[in-house]
């Protein structure tokens, strides 16, 4: 008997030596997009007027130095409702995490009955019909899987991964909501800009009017010229209902960021008269910076891993599964529960293992086909981000050129301006020709004033395809410390 024991602790020591983890272990493929150098070097249009390569701030917000959009951004940041559900969805990745680390864990189990029953005496090979009796069982039990092949350390990894790429959804939600609250200000203040300029373009077209009707009236002008320059004031005053209505969009959209209902965001909120305007050229950094950066590449290379690691889970179930368990109890006549002939217990180890006739080899080729299709979806994720950004730099690139090119036909206005104010005031020049001239600078100014609101989009489409601005985001507190490490 005591040789018998001393074979079965040799076994399970020889057994416990042999662990090992099945399937592939993961680490970022070497043709995978995101370690070519292509991708890893210097931006294409990082040499392009108005930018410079220079790390990209965390809060980017904060570079036009404007309290009022500081303050919306932190905001929405805190009450947005996309930002809770992927908050609670994480969360959920998490718990998800935590039960699969339990299955690590000993496996303890209690029971307790009592029943009265009339048992067969056939059962028993006896003729003779026992009597009825009150029966209890009493029991606590105990089991551990052993993890010889590693299907539990896969699911951990797999697990690990998922709650890594939740997380980086957040990160992900939180770059689009900063974006799109700041585009969203940019837009209001876009629209109060324009509808300034075209206010001044309908008040020189009114001025114009007014002369035409003077003229007329003096016998000294054609009613065709009336009705040419109210035909001008009348499209002039069309352009501003749909600013207006642009200008209250973007104040409802801000509310609608800020998880607030539209009547809670007042005017006063939002006013600005202007786009806020950047005091330095905007920071792009490198591709390998904004590689490392943009929450969906880390959200799309997590997912790689947990496919990956799934494949292992697959692959264990090929081979045996021990679990080592031990349980006692009382079982037997309630009235004899206690003594000695109701004990029971029992240990030892127990082997299960289901031939591989019943498509684990086929779960095992589904897996390594999905892990297939994350590995292109992680390649698109990384050359999309790289397109984003180079689109974005050209866009805002032409934008810039156009805008210089406004701001210079502006001034050339002015100064004409100017000039046909001084002729006119001079007696050299009729008031007509005096106001063709403002209504050419009118032009020109809101021409300039479109342009702006251009820019300030253009800024904030380059600085959502940089990702950044959910590095200061509070962590949650759920959150385990290794899914904050660095995963080759």
């Amino acid at each position: 008997m005591r040789r018998s024991r001393v074979w079965l602790a040799c076994a399970v020591a020889a057994c416990l030596c042999a662990c090992t983890t099945v399937g592939p272990d993961y680490r970022v493929p070497e043709n995978a997009v995101v370690r070519a150098p292509a991708a890893n070097g210097p931006l294409q249009g990082a040499q392009a007027r108005g930018v410079a390569i220079a790390p990209v701030p965390d809060d980017w917000w904060r570079l036009y130095e404007d309290e009022r959009l500081d303050q919306l951004v932190a905001r929405a940041l805190a009450a947005n409702t996309d930002i809770r559900a992927a908050a609670a969805n994480l969360r959920r990745a998490v718990a998800l995490l935590h039960e699969v680390e339990a299955e690590n864990l000993p496996q303890g189990s209690a029971s307790a009955s009592v029943s009265r029953a009339q048992l067969s005496g056939e059962s028993f090979l006896q003729q003779a019909q026992p009597p009825v009796f009150n029966l209890g069982d009493l029991g606590l039990g105990v089991s551990y899987l052993i993890d010889f092949f590693g299907q539990l350390a896969r699911a951990d990894e797999a697990a690990l991964a998922g709650a890594q790429a939740s997380a980086a959804t957040l990160d992900m939600v939180r770059v689009t909501v900063a974006a799109q609250t700041v585009r969203a200000y940019v837009q209001g203040c876009a629209a109060t800009h324009d509808l300034h300029a075209a206010t001044q373009q309908l008040a020189i077209q009114q001025r114009a009017l007014d002369a035409a009707r003077r003229l007329l009236a003096a016998g000294r002008g054609e009613p065709a010229e009336v009705a040419r320059e109210h035909a001008r004031a009348e499209a002039l005053r069309a352009t501003l209902p749909p600013l207006e209505a642009a200008r209250s969009a973007a104040r409802h959209r801000l509310a609608l960021l800020l998880g607030q209902a539209p009547a809670a965001l007042t005017e006063g909120d939002v006013a600005c008269a202007a786009e806020p305007t950047l005091r330095a050229p905007l920071p792009v950094g490198d591709g390998a910076a904004l590689l490392r950066r943009r929450p969906d590449v880390r959200q799309a290379e997590r997912e790689l891993a947990a496919a990956t690691a799934r494949i292992g889970v697959a692959t264990a179930d090929l081979y045996p599964s021990i679990r080592i368990g031990a349980s006692a109890g009382l079982s037997g006549v309630l009235s004899h529960l206690g003594s000695g002939p109701t004990a029971r217990w029992s240990i030892g180890p127990l082997v299960s293992w289901t031939w591989p006739t019943n498509g684990v080899r086929h779960r095992i080729h589904g897996q390594e086909a999905s892990a297939d299709a994350a590995l292109a979806r992680f390649d698109g994720v990384v050359l999309r981000a790289l397109q984003e950004t180079e689109t974005a730099l050209s866009a805002y690139a032409r934008e810039l050129e156009r805008h210089a090119a406004l701001h210079a036909a502006s001034e050339g206005a002015a100064e004409a301006a100017r000039q046909q104010r001084r002729l006119w005031e001079a007696g050299r020049l009729p008031y007509l020709a005096h106001l063709d001239a403002e209504r050419d600078l009118a032009a020109a100014q809101a021409a300039l004033a479109a342009s702006a609101g251009q820019v300030a989009a253009r800024q904030v489409d380059l600085f959502l395809a940089l990702g950044g601005g959910w590095q200061t985001a509070p962590k949650l507190t759920t959150v385990p410390e290794s899914m904050n490490e660095k995963n080759d």
